[in-house]
Order: C-alpha cells, then structure tokens, then sequence
C-alpha cells in the first residue's frame, strides 16, 4: 500500500505538469508525455492497491491511500512552488494520526 501510495502521488504531480501544458486540442492531449505518464503510474499505483488489500482488511489497509496526499503536497513543493502551510501540515499530522488508530484497532 506504502508504494502504491508513493507512486500514485507521483502520478498526480506528472498529471498537474501535463495539465499545466494543455490547450483545446485533441492533440494537446494525446501528444502529452507528462499527462500519459501521470496515468501510467496511476495505474502502476492501482495494481499496488489490488495486491495489498487482497492480502489484509479493507478497512484497514485502504486508508493508507491518504498517504498518497502527503507525497503529492511534498512534490507541489518541490516542483511546483506551491506554499506549505500551518493548516496543510495539521491535516497530514492528522492523516498520520488516523492511520496510526487504524493499525492499533487491528490488534
């Protein structure tokens, strides 16, 4: 789950680079290589999703996606100059948090 949740961060941070790029063309969008790798690696991601909550509780397992939110404000930092703030750092404390709840209620 940990690397599907990396690699799917990765992915939204190619799909903001591709998006960043479009116009109103067919060929804008088919001729894309950061939009075609973004969901490349979301799909690489899903597979990693597949096999890990084949393997365990859903319910358990499938909120460690919100992992992926924490590499995705990681990378609009580094590539996208975008600002971390006080309330954004409380809400990955607070996603820590709540998968730190969830693995002790498996015990």
């Amino acid at each position: 789950m940990l690397s599907g949740s990396v690699i799917g961060s990765v992915g939204a941070a190619f799909l903001k680079a591709g998006a960043g790029t479009l116009s109103r063309t067919l060929s804008s969008i088919l001729l894309n290589w950061r939009l075609a790798l973004g969901i490349v690696t979301y799909l690489i991601s899903s597979v990693f999703f597949v096999k890990g909550i084949s393997n365990g509780e859903l319910s358990i397992l499938f909120p460690m996606v919100s992992l992926s939110y924490i590499g995705a404000m990681i990378w609009s930092r580094l590539f996208f100059n975008e600002k971390l703030t006080g309330v954004k750092l409380t809400g990955v404390g607070l996603i820590l948090v709540g998968i730190v709840f969830l693995g002790l209620s498996n015990r």
